[in-house]
């Protein structure tokens, strides 16, 4: 509902790039792949039958992960894993409810927060920014090219944790400095 709610006031602006940029990057920031999305997919059916036409049903298949709590205790490297983790992967898919909850064992993490946090950052931005180019000072062609902009910045939030929290930092100060030169 977030999501429709937002593009829907995007679009309202009749600026359709804007509307695209939204849409796009929102469901970016919605999507993020936790661990939770990572037990989906190393489960995904698709996944194994490719792998079963790329290299036959005789090669034994192993996952390398890093577990949230093995990293906090200071291992920085992955561990592999085979198929006796598949139950693991299953229950972790199970618990998909959890996500944003505070069950949710891996929500405290810096970068599950900053992710969370994101996204309500975002819709208040694309908030401000539709109000400001529906006001009659914020209707000008050059308002419009840095609303798009604006809108896609999420675009550049890549990575996996060190990576995606400089990524963010970057983030947030070219969307300061862009509602700066918008007035929003």
């Amino acid at each position: 509902d977030r999501y429709l709610d937002s593009v829907a006031l995007a679009f309202a602006t009749g600026n359709m790039a804007f509307a695209e940029a939204v849409a796009r990057n929102l469901y970016k920031l919605m999507a993020y792949k936790d661990e939770y999305e990572v037990a989906r997919l190393h489960l995904e059916e698709a996944a194994r039958i490719k792998v079963d036409n790329a290299v036959g049903t005789d090669v034994k298949i192993s996952w390398n992960i890093q577990p949230p709590l093995m990293k906090s205790l200071g291992l920085d490297r992955k561990i592999q894993v085979g198929p006796w983790f598949a139950p693991a992967f299953k229950a972790l898919r199970s618990m998909k409810k959890l996500r944003g909850t505070k069950l949710d064992p891996f929500g405290y993490d810096k970068v599950r927060r900053t992710e969370r946090s994101l996204v309500k950052e975002y819709v208040a931005v694309i908030e401000k920014v539709v109000g400001h180019l529906g006001s009659a000072s914020g209707a000008g062609a050059s308002a419009g090219a840095l609303a798009v902009q604006l809108a896609n910045l999420p675009d550049g939030v890549r990575g996996y944790e060190d990576v995606k929290m400089r990524n963010v930092e970057t983030y947030r100060s070219e969307l300061a400095r862009l509602r700066s030169e918008l007035g929003a």
